[in-house]
């Protein structure tokens, strides 16, 4: 049983390994696939600084996509997205997906779309492992959220934050100087995540709703002023919150509706959060078969190559569920490493 998110699964890979004698390079930087006559026999790597060629029966790729490349999310995601918030890794920079392509593996899958959430708009430009946790801005459905011109953009009752959140990063990035506030009156506010207590948080607060938009100074103010005021008078009253539920409340009759947990904002002390985009990782990676192994442009399995977690492209597009991508890379990296170590046993039986 794995318990902790992600750093849990790793825990316990580590543990594994030791368990089976598995030795852990550190600072192991892997530069390029050996590959002779189309298969893969090992990877050359910089070792703590010396230049190593370390033969394998087989090898898996499993470093990765590249959100940390801020060329490549220009290149492939869009223009904006070189000043897009990282939330993981900086070293995830794209490089297994390099190698593998130069040696003629297929791309696969959207290489233009990404897992992208509303950040904490002053967040590090790298993920930290102690301050990441609190970056992330994911009760949206409980209020409304404006940009710098003081106008909605976004559905934030669409649907649970679960089906939401990895593609409203986008939406946000969209907007004007690619920032956003969420703003909450004081009937949601015990509802609001943990991470909105934390102390790396941009906040204002205010006992009125002028006050409020007096201090959003990159907000205009009128504007803000008159969308929520056309808010408050479109929200269904009549339906009762729930927020355990999809629950109907609307506010309809604007440009952008409100499809549940709609709820004037009326009640001071308000709330509001500044948030950005922030990048958890790009969908475009290598196609593979039902095995694992890694397909070339001729649709070929390349011997030797096998792929895993992000590195797998055709798994995503345009969104991607809560906790999908920490299971599918479970599920890929079982795969991979099975057929992997299936094949070296062959290759050496031959040998």
């Amino acid at each position: 049983m794995v318990r902790g998110g992600g750093p849990g699964l790793i825990e316990a890979l580590y543990n594994a390994a030791g368990k089976r004698g598995i030795d852990v390079l550190c600072d192991a930087w892997v530069r390029d696939l050996m590959c002779c006559d189309g298969a893969v026999s090992g990877v050359t790597a910089r070792v703590q600084g010396t230049t190593r060629a370390i033969a394998a029966g087989a090898v898996v790729l499993a470093c990765g996509g590249f959100e940390a490349n801020t060329e490549w999310r220009t290149r492939y995601l869009g223009r904006g997205w070189d000043l897009a918030k990282v939330r993981g890794t900086k070293f995830n920079t794209g490089d297994g997906l390099a190698m593998a392509l130069r040696i003629g593996a297929q791309p696969c899958g959207h290489w233009s779309g990404c897992h992208a959430v509303g950040w904490e708009r002053y967040a590090t430009d790298f993920g930290d492992l102690a301050l990441t946790p609190g970056f992330q801005r994911h009760s949206y459905p409980f209020g409304i959220m404006v940009n710098a011109d003081g106008k909605r953009f976004v559905d934030e009752g669409a649907d649970f934050r679960n089906f939401t959140y990895a593609k409203y990063g986008h939406v946000v990035l969209e907007q004007p100087g690619q920032f956003a506030w969420q703003i909450y009156d004081s009937k949601v506010l015990p509802l609001l995540r943990d991470e909105y207590r934390t102390r790396r948080v941009t906040k204002v607060k205010a006992d009125s709703i002028e006050e409020l938009a007096d201090k959003l100074e990159d907000v205009d103010r009128e504007q803000l002023l008159r969308t929520i005021r056309e808010f408050n008078e479109a929200v269904r009253t009549e339906v009762p919150f729930n927020p355990a539920v999809k629950d109907g409340r609307r506010a309809a009759e604007l440009a952008i509706p409100k499809s549940n947990w709609a709820n004037a904002i009326d009640a001071p002390p308000f709330e509001a959060y500044a948030v950005t985009c922030g990048v958890t990782f790009t969908f475009g990676g290598l196609r593979i078969t039902n095995e694992g192994q890694v397909v070339n442009t001729n649709h070929e399995p390349i011997p030797g190559l096998f792929a895993a977690g992000e590195m797998v492209g055709g798994l995503f597009y345009f969104n991607c569920p809560a906790a999908t991508g920490l299971t599918s890379g479970a599920v890929f990296g079982r795969l991979a490493g099975r057929s992997a170590a299936s094949f070296a046993k062959a290759r050496r039986a031959v040998t």
